[in-house]
């Protein structure tokens, strides 16, 4: 019997692993394939909620613990964490020797893993190339890992066919949904008593889920827009409980997290957390009344649950979204209509345009029965007419 092949992980934080658990699940179950895992970014800060330990405790060894330090949030302190992770993922990669390396959407520190890869001649597998998120320089860096990468698992046929348009060969492109729906497949949420329970917190009469990320290509990081945000909130009537998660570790998130404390404070209907972990997060999800903010499971995971989402500002424009997802202007009148509305919309029989749930199992297949190494990194550039 050959030797297993070695699919190489990549996380840096909450949102990929979330998306990335079943696929890493059915990896380490799979008996010609060997999963290698690399953690990296916020889930080894302890102000991000240490979401490494979540991963262990979800029954995941960790081969590697690359810590980068993001006690600053500037500019220079978000390359220099990159460069922290280039060396780092270099010298595991050293180590591990994988056949594969799978990386996940468009964040700064998976990009300066597959560059690692890149030159180490290890091929890369890229989920959710050719999504577009046209307010965050997130979108450069997902454009530019569908260059690097040698397998392109695109979360759907528009996706897919951007990915072709730079010039990828179509035999190299896979539709395989969003593997974040798996999660609520497989995944046995939690009942309101119980999930309350967990949170430490009773639900409210009324209830939104809000998490606002910095938005990257403005001058303020987006905090003129959060400011919004909170002003929108604070007009809600006082029977909506509000339930808000943390910014990520963009540049910009500390003056987010400075200004939710101060407005947090004396509101006692407001429930602030670091993280809440998958199943929390998707229980709390299936339960309340709208998803508020700039965050990708807006757009991602709230359709299948039939829950409305205020997707406010630019940083998620151009994604595909579904008919259940209301977008707004970043200014507190127009988040303020949207709420009010998103209180108004039946979003019964919904679907997500992300797939079916079964985007791991697919995923686990192409890797199973990718090419050769050698095969792999051979890349052409593929004129399209389509």
């Amino acid at each position: 019997m050959s030797e297993p092949r070695r699919i190489c992980v990549v996380t840096g934080g909450r949102a990929d692993y979330g998306l990335l658990q079943w696929v890493m699940h059915d990896i380490r179950a799979a008996e010609d394939l060997e999963l290698q895992l690399i953690v990296t970014g916020s889930h080894l800060e302890a102000g991000f909620g240490m979401t490494a330990d979540q991963i262990e405790a979800d029954g995941f060894r960790i081969d590697a613990r690359l810590p980068l330090g993001l006690e600053a949030d500037g500019p220079g302190d978000t390359v220099r964490a990159m460069a922290r992770c280039l060396t780092g993922v270099s010298e595991a990669l050293e180590t591990l020797r994988p056949d594969i390396l799978l990386v996940l959407g468009d964040r700064y520190e998976i990009l300066a893993a597959a560059q690692a890869a890149l030159i180490h001649g290890v091929p890369i597998a890229h989920i959710a190339g050719g999504d577009t998120t046209e307010g965050a320089f997130d979108e450069s860096i997902r454009h530019a890992l569908t260059q690097m990468a040698h397998i392109h698992l695109t979360t759907n046929e528009i996706s897919a066919r951007r990915v072709r348009h730079m010039g990828a060969a179509p035999d190299r492109v896979h539709v395989v949904g969003s593997p974040g729906l798996d999660q609520l497949r497989r995944l046995p949420l939690l009942e309101r008593e119980a999930l309350e329970k967990a949170l430490g917190a009773p639900l409210g009469a009324r209830n939104i889920l809000v998490t606002f990320h910095p938005v990257t290509l403005t001058a303020d990081l987006g905090q003129g827009e959060f400011g919004a945000l909170l002003s929108a909130l604070d007009a809600l009537p006082g029977d909506v409980v509000i339930w808000i998660t943390r910014p990520n570790a963009d540049p910009g998130h500390r003056a987010i997290e400075e200004a939710l404390d101060l407005w947090a404070r004396d509101r006692p209907n407001v429930r602030v957390f670091a993280s809440l972990g998958q199943l929390r997060y998707l229980s709390l999800m299936a339960q309340v009344d709208a998803v508020v903010g700039n965050s990708s499971s807006g757009l991602y995971e709230a359709p299948s649950f039939g829950v409305p989402t205020v997707d406010i500002g630019d940083r998620q424009k151009g994604r595909l979204s579904a008919a259940s997802v209301i977008h707004c202007a970043a200014n507190a009148g127009a988040i303020t209509a949207a709420v009010e509305a998103a209180f108004q919309l039946d979003c019964a029989g919904m679907t997500s345009p992300y797939g079916d749930g079964f985007s791991a199992g697919r995923i686990v297949q192409i890797l199973r029965d990718a090419p050769p190494r050698e095969t792999l990194l051979a890349k052409a550039f593929h004129e399209t007419s389509e």
